[in-house]
């Protein structure tokens, strides 16, 4: 009980910028044969989460003691060193088509969000199979 006391008042921060489950992932069209270029509704959603975590970061000390509405310290304290970030957007299902994957379309999306550094790009179909995964597993434990 005290270890899950002492866990619950440390606090990172961590940004998500959020779009629709039917935001495309990839341009409609390929940029050079075979080569798929990110969404503007992406790349826009990366560009912003980034700079919203750097111009908070200009404003953060490498912790904060966290406060109530009336202004009383509750006891948290907020770490903002490298702060997590993430954007969640779209489906992979948008890549399946008729007669199965396109894969250039697959790995053009692929290739750029596991090349960037910050934030990562998470889909809706992945996120709920994760919580399905965790809502099974418990259910079994």
């Amino acid at each position: 009980d005290a270890l899950l006391k002492s866990h619950a008042l440390i606090s990172t921060a961590c940004f998500v910028e959020i779009k629709r489950h039917d935001t495309p992932l990839v341009a409609t069209s390929d940029y050079r044969s075979g080569i798929w270029q990110p969404s503007r509704e992406l790349s826009g959603a990366v560009a912003q989460v980034q700079g919203t975590v750097s111009a908070a970061l200009e404003g953060w000390r490498a912790q904060e003691a966290m406060t109530d509405a009336d202004g009383e310290l509750t006891g948290e304290t907020l770490f903002t060193t490298e702060p997590r970030s993430f954007v969640i957007c779209g489906r992979l299902s948008e890549f399946q088509g008729e007669h199965g994957v396109n894969e250039r379309r697959f790995r053009s999306f692929e290739l750029y969000r596991r090349n960037l550094v910050k934030p990562e790009v998470a889909t809706f179909d992945e996120l709920y199979e994760r919580a399905r995964f965790i809502v099974e597993a418990e259910a079994q434990a």
